[in-house]
């Protein structure tokens, strides 16, 4: 049992957040906000972003449950209207009707890009809260506190994961858009798009379940 739920909540969560964080669509804004900059100032900003990233999404996690109760919403609402927000963000990227990563203009003039706009809302936009919280609260609705504490660890490695594997896209972020090209980022954007779309659907069906349990 606690076998499978380790896979569930490590890759569950590790598929889940790459696709709502999607690295290959950062790198045009990670590019162009970091043209003017050394190798060396562009590496330390990627680091620096995906720690940053990666904190919010650990915040997110842990303060999840507190915030739902401190404003009285219950998982299946969260989950519903996380699940609308992740549907919608994968709506766009899969159709391109908007920036899914509802992230500001560039602005070659700033000095430091790690935090913002790169980190948030780049990487840890509306559609990445979402989805942490709303496994925050499949964790909190564990039996055992052993399985919390399992799920939990988990998923701290999956946004570590996810985190490592955004840092090597922007730690190399010149070279892949060379490779890959407009047409290729385009094609991964799409796929991404489709796939948080089922995310989102699963996320609503869930909330719904919840709400008919009477929970």
């Amino acid at each position: 049992m606690f076998k499978t739920l380790s896979l569930q909540f490590l890759f569950g969560g590790l598929i889940s957040l790459v696709t709502i964080t999607n690295p290959l669509s950062k790198i045009p804004l990670f590019v162009t906000l970091t043209r003017d900059m050394s190798d060396l100032r562009r590496a330390t900003q990627a680091k620096w972003a995906c720690l940053y990233a990666a904190m919010i999404m650990v915040v997110c996690l842990v303060a999840g449950n507190v915030i739902l109760s401190v404003f009285g919403i219950s998982y299946g609402a969260l989950r519903i209207a996380g699940g609308f927000v992740v549907a919608v963000l994968g709506y766009r990227m899969l159709f391109l009707t908007q920036d899914p990563g509802m992230a500001p203009r560039p602005d070659s003039q700033r000095e430091d890009v790690s935090f913002f706009p790169i980190a948030m809302p780049g990487i840890s936009g509306p559609g990445t809260i979402a989805v942490v919280i709303g496994i925050s609260t499949e964790i909190a609705e564990l039996a055992s506190l052993t399985e919390k504490s399992l799920a939990f660890a988990m998923t701290i490695g999956a946004i570590g994961l996810t985190s490592f594997g955004m840092w090597l896209v922007l730690r190399s972020s010149v070279l892949i858009s060379e490779r890959l090209g407009h047409a290729g980022r385009e094609v991964m954007t799409r796929l991404m798009g489709f796939l948080l779309i089922c995310v989102g659907v699963q996320f609503i069906g869930s909330g719904v379940r919840t709400f008919m349990s009477g929970s």
